[in-house]
């Protein structure tokens, strides 16, 4: 259903590099968003100052444009329900609390950080499920205005009430029950005042009137406690969705020990943007007529009335390789050579030096062979490096044709400057001495860039020039 009403959030917390599973995040609700004419929202939870890794969430935004998922709202963009750093909203989670204050829904609890893990061994020990006994919620007003007056550290704790019970709606599991007599009171604040992420998450989402959240599969037991909040702030519940997590081909959370986990090993290794979001939108999600999909394609393919409730979705990096090729394919000269143009001064300096039409046709020439972008530096090394193999390195390939071949090649060496002529006089003497084309072609690209597959003689030749060809052909020939 169409509703203007539709607002989706991307809530990344600052500390640390974007990896897969964030970037699968952002684009399920970038997608849903723009496939109901909702809104995507783009909030950073910064409030863990001490880990905080990217200041500002530049990084975060700088990935997400690359990405081409562009937020509606968020830092720049407000549209009323800003500010967009969870760090500049610490009066609304104070007002929030003092509401659940005066109502009597939290209390004061002064539990050390040893005490908690004495209590929780001890029910570890029971056989019970660890959770917190509610010690401070039967101190007395006296006991506690005496930890007051001696300025015991504490923080304030949800009062949980053990008789309710919350259903929410999940698109891939159908209706949810939580009964919370099977959680503890959580906390809603840290003994510096800040508050955690389950409270100013839940806050966050309420104010900022979020329809449907969509997140991983291991926020799934937070949502039991989040929609306590909601209850106690009677606020109508937002549409879940639980994604599945991401795993490696042995079936483990993706970690960054995996290739490909952080964005930035992918943009590296030259992955394109686009086959980064067409893989990420099509894994675990059925069967696609056509998978080189578009994010435009994306918002109108992907179907989120039949989703499947997996618990995992393995990452298959030779997929998105696959991909990758497929977007390579798609570029036009001019965007391949841009795109190329980083990967190949690094390893090449004398590139910056080239005329432009040159390298777009070098780069045309080889673009069958280029998987990533990185993959056009080792594509293009015969021409920046002239091979190195001895006639010992090769003849293993030719068996008693080698002489024969060599006798063929420098027999019209001469007439090289005249590409088509040298090939058609190469080509027929060959026939006459009873020499294949096939070994006959290996020798010279053998010569040429040092390896037997690759493009054509022709424009290899082409490519190298006459001059430094015939050097190749004739150090190798003789």
């Amino acid at each position: 259903m169409t509703t203007p009403s539709t607002r989706t959030r991307f809530a990344p917390s600052p500390t640390g590099l974007m990896h897969l599973g964030n970037v699968r995040a952002a684009l399920v609700n970038y997608l849903f968003a723009h496939q109901h004419r909702g809104v995507f929202i783009l909030r950073i939870e910064d409030t863990d100052a001490q880990r905080n890794f990217d200041l500002g969430g530049k990084q975060i935004i700088e990935d997400l444009v690359w990405l081409g998922l562009i937020y509606d709202e968020g830092p720049g963009k407000d549209r009323g329900c800003g500010p967009y750093y969870q760090s500049e909203r610490m009066p609304l989670y104070q007002e929030k609390l003092a509401v659940l204050i005066k109502e009597n829904k939290v209390y004061r609890c002064f539990c050390t950080e040893q005490e908690l893990e004495r209590s929780r061994q001890r029910q570890i020990a029971l056989k019970k499920p660890p959770r917190y006994d509610r010690t401070c919620l039967a101190l007395s007003a006296d006991a506690c205005a005496a930890e007051l007056q001696a300025e015991t550290p504490f923080i304030w704790r949800m009062k949980l009430d053990d008789s309710l019970s919350f259903e929410i709606h999940d698109l891939a599991r159908g209706l949810v029950r939580f009964e919370l007599k099977n959680f503890s009171d959580f906390p809603l604040t840290r003994q510096d005042d800040s508050v955690t992420f389950l409270f100013a998450n839940a806050i966050d989402d309420m104010t900022m009137k979020i329809s449907h959240v969509f997140r991983g599969e291991d926020h799934l037991s937070n949502t039991a406690l989040q929609a306590a909040l909601y209850h106690a702030f009677a606020t109508p519940l937002p549409t879940y969705w639980h994604m599945p997590i991401l795993c490696n081909s042995e079936g483990k959370k993706l970690s960054k020990r995996d290739f490909g986990f952080s964005l930035n090993d992918l943009r590296a290794a030259g992955f394109l943007p686009e086959a980064i979001c067409n893989y990420l939108a099509i894994i675990g999600g059925g069967t696609f007529e056509q998978e080189i999909l578009s994010l435009d394609q994306l918002v109108s393919v992907v179907r989120f009335d039949n989703i499947s409730a997996a618990g995992q979705v393995r990452y298959d990096v030779e997929k998105l390789r696959w991909l990758n090729h497929k977007w390579i394919e798609k570029l036009d000269p001019h965007e391949l050579t841009n795109l190329s143009m980083p990967f190949l001064t690094a390893a090449y300096p004398a590139v910056a030096m080239m005329d432009q039409a040159m390298i777009t046709h070098l780069l045309q020439t080889i673009k069958t062979d280029i998987v990533t972008l990185a993959d056009a530096v080792q594509a293009l090394h015969f021409y920046f490096n002239a091979p190195t193999l001895s006639l010992g390195d090769i003849t293993h390939h030719f068996d008693h044709q080698l002489p024969a071949i060599q006798a063929c090649v420098m027999e019209h060496i001469e007439s090289i400057t005249a590409v088509d002529s040298f090939l058609q006089a190469v080509k027929l003497s060959a026939k006459e001495k009873g020499i294949g084309m096939k070994p006959l072609f290996w020798f010279l690209r053998f010569a040429l860039m040092g390896q037997q597959d690759g493009p054509s003689i022709h424009d290899l030749i082409t490519m190298l020039s006459a001059e430094e060809s015939y050097k190749r052909i004739k150090r190798l020939a003789e």
